[in-house]
């Protein structure tokens, strides 16, 4: 397999006559756009707002953030099973609207563990920094959908609404030759021998049954986690469409745009064309509901990294709290016991920040740790000049002045190696 991405630098958005690319700015006929939109029944109106870096706004509360993307006309579709047929995501070229978003919200707040304010898109200060959304240019979606709809009606617009969004504005650059190219190269068992380099594998939950699964969702390959077993993925799947997040604001969780901008997958690749390792590939897989499932899963994803993927040493990240904490650390047991080394990302979730709170676990054998926290993070944030939102009730809660912690401010306390925030040893 072989994915190029041609990548096109957008440095402003605005509303125009028609939708184009002139130069590093994007032009967007708005009335087009709502159009495409409001061809799913579901939604009633869609309201398109931009947001660039450094201004005074807020918007929230954040279902998605997706970056504008399509494929060539010869390459995999566009989203498989959701937009496209259910063909092999990562092959091909894919145009890039690099520095863009779109972002698409929620009308109404999330509750759970998030709050009243949900996810926050923080668009100025100290919170704005601390994450990569702060500073891109975003078309913001505000979604309005038929009355009495159930959440996974409403959810499955939302998510329709975003991908579409992306695709429609990513078709804009087609005609236009990208500022540069990134191509991910193919990976074959030959490269697993190269120059004696140890072969190295990634393993990254894609959700957590901690969570029960709404109907329908949409995760890999338009499919939800029901009956999931872990599965090898190439690289490239991941980051050209094949996933997707969860419906649920998990702690710490995944956007559209961080699968397709994988910072642990980009980095391994980056090492591979270094000649630094050899990258062996990706087993995607999910945390446990119970004991059964956990020693299943954990025992199947261990084996496909031995087995299938041949890998020497393995890469392992979490989606979510205390249980996928606790099936990332038995998959690392299982790995060490085969003789394959293994790294694990964690993220301390304990208020009291206590050592004996956050532990876990404790294998002598598993012992290269990543601590990726920032869970005791917070800012008082301002009032700001503009918030986006869908009513006026939350535009209100919104305003500010707020007391924002990390886990509410989106693309902060990512648990899979999006954070911005860095540790400091005192």
């Amino acid at each position: 397999m072989e994915l190029t991405l041609a990548i096109h630098p957008i440095t402003a958005i605005r509303f125009g006559h028609s939708t184009r690319l002139d130069g590093t700015s994007l032009d967007v006929d708005a009335e087009q756009l709502r159009a495409l939109l409001l061809e799913d029944q579901t939604l009633t109106a869609v309201e398109l707002e931009l947001a660039c870096p450094g201004e005074s706004c807020r918007a929230g509360p954040v279902f998605d953030i997706i970056e504008p993307r399509a494929k060539s006309p010869d390459s995999s579709p566009d989203f498989p099973g959701i937009l496209g047929p259910p063909h092999t995501a990562g092959l091909g070229t894919t145009h890039v609207l690099e520095g863009s978003a779109v972002t698409v919200l929620r009308e109404k707040s999330p509750g759970d563990s998030r709050g009243a304010t949900g996810y926050v898109l923080e668009m100025s200060g100290e919170a704005a920094v601390g994450s990569k959304y702060g500073s891109l240019q975003h078309l913001i979606i505000v979604p309005r959908t038929q009355s009495g709809l159930p959440d996974y009606a409403r959810h499955r617009a939302y998510r329709l609404a975003g991908l579409k969004t992306a695709v429609y504005l990513a078709r804009a650059a087609f005609k236009h030759e990208p500022a540069s190219r990134a191509t991910f190269e193919t990976l074959d068992s030959g490269a697993r021998g190269r120059d004696g380099l140890p072969c190295v594998a990634y393993v990254g939950q894609i959700f957590s049954r901690q969570r029960k699964p709404e109907l329908y969702e949409q995760i890999l390959y338009g499919l939800g986690t029901d009956g999931m077993l872990p599965v090898p993925l190439h690289p490239d799947e991941w980051l050209d469409g094949a996933l997707l997040p969860s419906y649920h604001t998990s702690l710490g969780g995944a956007e559209t745009y961080f699968y397709q901008n994988h910072p642990v997958i980009t980095e391994l690749y980056r090492r591979h064309q270094a000649r630094e390792l050899n990258f062996g590939g990706t087993v995607a897989t999910i945390a446990s509901a119970d004991n059964f499932d956990r020693e299943r899963n954990c025992r199947f994803a261990a084996n496909l990294v031995r087995t299938v993927l041949k890998a020497d040493a393995a890469i392992l990240t979490k989606f979510g709290g205390g249980v996928p904490h606790t099936d990332l650390s038995e998959t690392a047991r299982l790995l060490e016991g085969m003789g394959i080394k293994t790294a694990v990302q964690v993220t301390d979730l304990a208020r009291d920040r206590r050592v004996e709170s956050a532990l876990l676990f404790n294998f002598a054998e598993v012992n290269a740790i990543v601590c990726i926290g920032g869970n005791s993070t917070s800012w008082n944030v301002p009032r700001v000049e503009r918030v986006i939102a869908a009513s006026a009730e939350l535009k209100e809660a919104l305003g500010g002045p707020l007391h924002l912690e990390s886990l509410n401010v989106v693309g902060i306390a990512n648990q899979q190696g999006a954070s911005r925030l860095r540790a400091m040893v005192y």
